[in-house]
């Protein structure tokens, strides 16, 4: 047993608590129940200290963290369900089921709640292009999130992506998954009645995933990974699309008292969270288990992770109405476990009890609080001396570098492979600042978006992740809608080394003084850690997904140029900020220097002009800077409009600071001129500076002392540089 629980994932420390709580040793299958619910995937153990320190609770809020997913109030008597989740390990290790299988739990994390999932997003890290290993990887992971999404018909309609050497070894696979339902048909995870049935709908189980959550999800990847790492579950969209059907018919119905996915630690995590959540106990009887593989130990049956499966928990006189539901779309269903009095939570094979423990003492878990240290390379990388570098002589071939770079240019060929308009919901499609859809039986409209550079995070993790939170404010904004409420995707290297959680408590922080500024609270997320590969973390890469909301949907505003003759202004100001930027990474090679300011009383001020400005109607384009900043926003909306534009510069910067600094707060807008006045005045009223830069029209982006290259030319660049390199053409 002392071995067992090493091989496990526990600590020494772990396994002697579970002794102490059990008054006893436990048994193999009871050790195997505690090592997936005590990993850091299950527990938080590592994490929930900090994550206490996010606000949570605001107007529209109906349900926090907790449950599978967050529930925001949006009227009309609708609920918006979102959440985010990883899946980087098992996409590391198998690329197109690890990142179809995260499709999948996200999905079901929604429907679980009672709502219809309607879009999914999908935020994905990778090493450099030039590797094969990266391409491989990227390919198959792709294809997974296509296949997946596109056969239970729910559109991937944006994302981010981020081509970093820090992921090289350790890939990001994030998802994040949104649903709307009549706000009534909420349902939690629950099971508080005692006597009440739980029951197993879905997939048969086998031994694929067996271990995942707490040895491939919670640890480090290196030369000994592959003879410890698990199976990769193996995806079935078609189950799952005819469980979205069932489930919802059942909720539909006022059949089911609880409703739990079966993901991460399988039917281990589903029995011990419903009963603990519900204050109750549970019997679960695994001899009733559909099984796919014969002679399956009692350990594998409670650990499998074997996808598509669903817990269901039901009244003894509604249990055969859930049952013929069950049949009629198709799917094994099979009553396995009973409610009961107290705490306990016992497994039984055959009537003989295997397994006998607290529900309470698996569901909850350790609590750590690890030592942070603030790690050395900070000191070298915002010291750097930026007059050691030479000025650039061509600012048009700096352009054309930056529009072609992996990190800028189009992802065309990702979202291609994805059917964003399926459900017919989709009315800004992928390549917008937002994903932008119509709420059905409301004049309503969500706009979503999901972003981090992890680059400013390593530079700082305390700003960089304000700026992740700043981003997808403006984007959503930029559409024209409401930054309401965040989920997030917290990626980070071990946290068992005081340098990674320096950088994860950092992160937090931000997070949670950004979110209070804002007023946009965290209703639900994820935190992966031990994203490291042979001693190596990635990016401190804190992921948010933003939900904003339109109050009329005709208000929506695009980010490309819509006609010739308008006029382009540039919404804020201008700083000396290169520090972590494209440009000095594409120009330059290096990522050093602070990254740029977070100013939040410039990011609201900009956020209530662009509301004020789509409510009004007075501008006809609103397109946020991120990176590349102003020279590429231009770009970028003259190529997505078709047309050109001429702009003039009248700035102390140097110009190729004031084209490709990263200065946060600011964002592009064209419009007629007969509304300018009216926007000028908007401006005032914002407290946002306006600032007059040029106009759209003719065949080629203008800038009158830099460049002036024909927009079919950045079009061609910006289109097909990533599956350029992608073939190794680049």
């Amino acid at each position: 047993m002392p071995e067992l629980y090493k091989e496990l994932g526990l600590k020494r420390e772990e396994y002697e608590e579970i002794v102490r709580l059990l008054g006893r040793e436990p048994n193999n299958v009871e050790l195997g129940m505690y090592s997936v619910m005590w990993s850091e995937h299950c527990s938080y153990k590592s994490s929930k200290v900090e994550l206490r320190k996010l606000p949570t609770k605001g107007p529209g809020i109906i349900l926090g963290p907790g449950e599978n997913a967050g529930v925001v109030d949006i009227g009309d008597g609708i609920a918006v369900v979102f959440k985010m989740e990883s899946h980087n390990h098992p996409s590391a290790v198998e690329p197109f089921q690890g990142a179809a299988t995260g499709v999948g739990g996200i999905v079901r994390d929604i429907f679980t709640m009672g709502a219809r999932p309607i879009a999914c997003l999908d935020p994905l890290r990778f090493g450099s292009l030039k590797e094969p290993r990266t391409r491989y990887l990227f390919e198959g992971v792709v294809a997974g999130i296509a296949s997946y999404g596109n056969c239970i018909g729910v559109p991937t309609v944006g994302g981010d992506l981020y081509f970093e050497e820090a992921y090289q070894e350790n890939p990001l696979v994030n998802v994040m998954c949104v649903g709307i339902m009549p706000k009534e048909r909420l349902i939690r995870a629950r099971a508080s009645v005692p006597g009440s049935i739980g029951v197993l709908i879905g997939s048969s189980t086998g031994r694929d995933g067996i271990g995942g959550v707490s040895v491939l999800a919670s640890q480090e990847f290196d030369e000994r990974s592959t003879e410890k790492r698990p199976s990769v579950q193996v995806a079935d969209p078609f189950t799952e699309k005819l469980e979205i059907e069932a489930c919802l018919e059942m909720l539909e119905k006022n059949l089911l008292l609880g409703l739990q996915d079966l993901g991460g630690a399988g039917l281990t995590c589903a029995t011990c969270e419903t009963a603990d959540r519900g204050g109750c106990g549970m019997d679960v009887e695994i001899s009733k288990v559909p099984l796919r593989e014969p002679d399956m130990e009692p350990v594998e049956i409670m650990m499998s992770e074997s996808q598509e499966r669903m817990f269901a928990i039901c009244s003894p006189e509604n249990l055969d109405e859930v049952l013929s539901i069950c049949r009629r779309w198709g799917l094994n269903a099979v009553p396995v476990a009973e409610v009961t009095e107290g705490d306990t939570l016992r497994v039984l094979k055959d009537g003989e009890v295997v397994a006998e423990v607290p529900a309470s003492s698996l569901a909850k878990g350790p609590e750590y609080n690890r030592p942070a240290k603030r790690p050395r390379y900070l000191d070298d990388v915002n010291t750097f001396d930026f007059s050691t570098l030479a000025l650039p002589s061509d600012l048009g071939q700096v352009l054309v570098a930056l529009i072609s770079s992996p990190n800028i240019c189009s992802r065309r060929w990702v979202f291609e492979q994805y059917d964003h308009m399926v459900q017919v919901n989709t009315v800004a499609y992928p390549g917008s600042d937002a994903a932008i859809l119509r709420v059905k039986g409301s004049k309503k409209g969500l706009a979503l978006s999901c972003d981090c550079n992890g680059r400013y995070c390593y530079l700082d993790p305390y700003v960089g992740t304000q700026i992740a939170l700043a981003e997808s404010a403006r984007n959503v904004a930029c559409s024209g809608a409401k930054p309401v409420a965040i989920t997030n995707c917290l990626n980070f290297g071990s946290p068992e080394k005081p340098e990674i959680f320096w950088q994860f408590k950092e992160a937090v922080r931000g997070l949670a003084d950004g979110c209070e500024i804002l007023g946009t609270p965290v209703v639900g997320g994820n935190v992966s850690f031990y994203n490291e590969s042979f001693g190596e973390a990635i990016y401190p890469t804190p992921i948010v997904g933003m939900l904003g909301v339109l109050e009329d949907i005709d208000e929506r505003i695009p980010s490309c140029f819509t006609r010739e003759g308008d006029l382009i202004a540039l919404i804020g100001v201008t700083k000396n900020e290169l520090g972590g930027s494209e440009y000095l990474k594409v120009i330059h090679d290096v990522v050093a220097g602070p990254p740029p300011e977070i100013d939040w009383d410039s990011e609201k001020a900009l956020i209530d002009f662009l509301r004020l400005a789509a409510k009004s109607r007075v501008i006809s384009s609103a397109h946020d800077l991120s990176e590349g900043g102003l020279g590429i926003a231009l770009a970028e909306a003259c190529v997505s409009g078709g047309i050109g534009a001429s702009v003039e510069i009248d700035h102390h910067l140097p110009l190729h600071v004031y084209l490709f600094s990263e200065s946060q707060g600011r964002a592009l807008v064209s419009f007629n001129p007969e509304k300018r006045k009216d926007l000028e005045d908007i401006a005032d009223r914002s407290g946002v500076l306006f600032t007059l830069i040029g106009k759209t029209g003719g065949t080629h982006l203008k800038v009158a002392q830099a460049f002036s290259i024909l927009v079919d030319e950045l079009s061609e660049l910006y289109y097909t540089s990533l599956e350029k390199m992608l073939h190794g053409d680049l």
